[in-house]
């Protein structure tokens, strides 16, 4: 089985646009995984069901038993987060600020505070418009553990291939270098790595290359817009070839790619042939970078 992860260093440089066109062009042969969970949008694109909805609980936060508590606020005292205010003579404990780590439970006298698993967020098993199965996921809003999300979306897709019989897994990960990142790395077989012509992109591209060096997982990129900036495109096909990572395509600026995703369409079916083109000959790059074989 092969994984094929797509990540970008920075956010918005069309990492979702290119994944979500190859989940399409690998049609059913692939499962696909959203494991951007932080900000998942590639449900927008493939048109998940959402057959299957699962709570992901991490962590612990922590709860009051008014009938027990006497509004001592021995809670609020020993809270650094700010977590406990006071509110009708009975401590009251804010859930997003609440860290989990259980000190107001400890010094709590009546034994009224008690930290219970938290609803991080939730993932979900999906048929999706492909005629394939999409695991994917959303993290609550200032949840921690978006990293061990991510292990959960991956290990659900293994299974899910490994059921289905297939050989191919096809991965939005996050972008960046941080724990989900990292999390969407383990396992991967390949990894595309899509950039655009910006200073910043470009500094983020290196720090991501080095990231996926640490896990001696060979790589291909994509410069998205590479015709708005061809300096910094220069640049960037420069380090490309120092660090010896092959190009797999360059993507001109084109307006029906914003016209696409605002239909709901990936790419590989827009109605402009030359921007179809180049996302179907970039797949094709990766298919042969893996020697794979992909029956639509």
């Amino acid at each position: 089985m092969k994984e094929i992860v797509v990540i970008s260093g920075k956010g918005g440089t069309g990492k979702t646009s290119v994944a979500a066109s190859f989940a399409l062009l690998a049609g059913k042969s692939a499962i696909v995984a959203d494991c951007d969970v932080d900000a998942a949008d590639m449900h927008l694109l493939l048109s998940p069901d959402r057959a299957e909805r699962h709570k992901f609980l991490s962590g612990t936060v922590a709860v009051v038993d008014n009938g027990s508590c006497t509004g001592c606020m021995e809670c609020q005292a020993i809270c650094r987060f700010d977590a406990v205010t006071e509110k009708g003579g009975f401590a009251i404990i804010d859930p997003v600020k609440c860290e989990g780590c259980g000190y107001c439970s400890r010094v709590c006298p009546e034994n009224a505070i008690s930290n219970i698993p938290d609803l991080a967020g939730k993932w979900y098993i999906s048929s999706i418009r492909t005629g394939s199965t999409m695991v994917h996921a959303k993290l609550g809003i200032g949840a921690d553990n978006s990293g061990k999300l991510v292990a959960r979306v991956k290990n659900e897709a293994r299974k899910i291939a490994e059921e289905q019989g297939k050989e191919l897994i096809i991965v939005d990960g996050s972008p960046g270098i941080g724990c989900p990142v990292i999390s969407s790395l383990s396992g991967a077989s390949y990894v595309v790595l899509v950039t655009e012509p910006s200073l910043s992109a470009l500094h983020d591209l290196i720090r991501v290359v080095e990231l996926t060096r640490n896990f001696s997982i060979p790589m291909g990129a994509v410069i998205n817009k590479y015709d708005i900036n061809r300096e910094i495109t220069a640049q960037i096909e420069v380090f490309l070839r120092e660090a010896n990572i092959p190009l797999l395509s360059r993507m001109e600026w084109n307006e029906e790619f914003v016209h696409s995703i605002v239909a709901g369409r990936t790419i590989a079916e827009s109605e402009n042939t030359t921007l179809s083109g180049v996302i179907r000959e970039c797949w094709e790059n990766v298919l042969q970078q893996n020697d794979i074989t992909v029956k639509v």
